[in-house]
């Protein structure tokens, strides 16, 4: 897909991961429509991007049904059509991460909503369009998390697990139409989001977003065969976007 002037919705894109990935295209000139909670840090992160492309800021909760609704319609009516739908937004559920045995049932839990609903939810308000043009790409971040058993880590791993098997779903539901669908695993790193579900683990040594963040302007700009499950640290090597 040619990036210049293409419109690529980001999640989570106030900063790490998602911040880096927005410079990233801002940087190849697609216009950009993020979101973010924090609404100081998202107008931070948009005024830095603005020197480099056309942006759209709206800060909001992915959990709640209405901003996805309203950040598309607005993405459509100021920027266009979005070409590529990055769900990057996550949430731990809470910290300190309980183990399974500590889990309170009876308290709802933010992660399923973040993790599972909010990327299913952008999909289905994006997806149209994208057939109906017959090219389009969705990017959903996920983890180790959802593979391999940490204690403490049950209910983000599950759902990352959950939004795993939605993707591979999807994709197969989108064979032949021109849509391509990848799950990519960014690997550890040294994020904000890291350190709330360590808090004091010296997180130094690992890299940092920027690191695997040229993966996701590779899948989009050099048509990777779709469908897989990536490792972000290993599909693109430092340096090459």
């Amino acid at each position: 897909m040619e990036i210049q002037g293409s419109v690529v919705l980001i999640t989570g894109a106030s900063r790490g991961l998602g911040l880096e990935v927005a410079r990233l295209f801002a940087r190849r000139g697609a216009k950009l429509a993020i979101t973010a909670r924090g609404a100081a840090a998202l107008e931070a992160a948009a005024d830095e991007l603005g020197r480099l492309t056309e942006v759209l800021a709206v800060p909001g909760n992915v959990a709640d049904a209405e901003h996805p609704r309203r950040l598309v319609r607005l993405t459509e009516e100021r920027l266009g059509p979005v070409d590529v739908l990055i769900n990057n937004a996550s949430s731990l559920g809470g910290v300190p991460m309980p183990r399974v045995e500590e889990l309170r049932l009876d308290v709802p839990n933010e992660a399923p909503q973040v993790n599972i609903v909010a990327p299913l939810r952008f999909t289905q308000l994006v997806l149209p369009g994208m057939r109906a043009r017959g090219r389009g790409v969705i990017v959903n971040v996920t983890s180790d998390a959802a593979v391999n058993a940490y204690p403490g880590w049950a209910v983000y791993g599950a759902s990352k697990a959950s939004m795993e098997q939605f993707t591979r779903v999807l994709a197969a539901e989108l064979a032949g139409s021109g849509v391509r669908v990848y799950l990519v695993d960014p690997g550890d790193m040294d994020t904000e989001l890291h350190r709330q579900a360590e808090p004091g683990v010296d997180l130094s040594h690992l890299p940092g977003p920027a690191v695997p963040a040229p993966a996701f302007v590779h899948l989009v700009e050099r048509e990777t065969a779709p469908f897989g499950r990536f490792e972000a640290m290993k599909l693109v090597p430092m340096g090459a976007v």
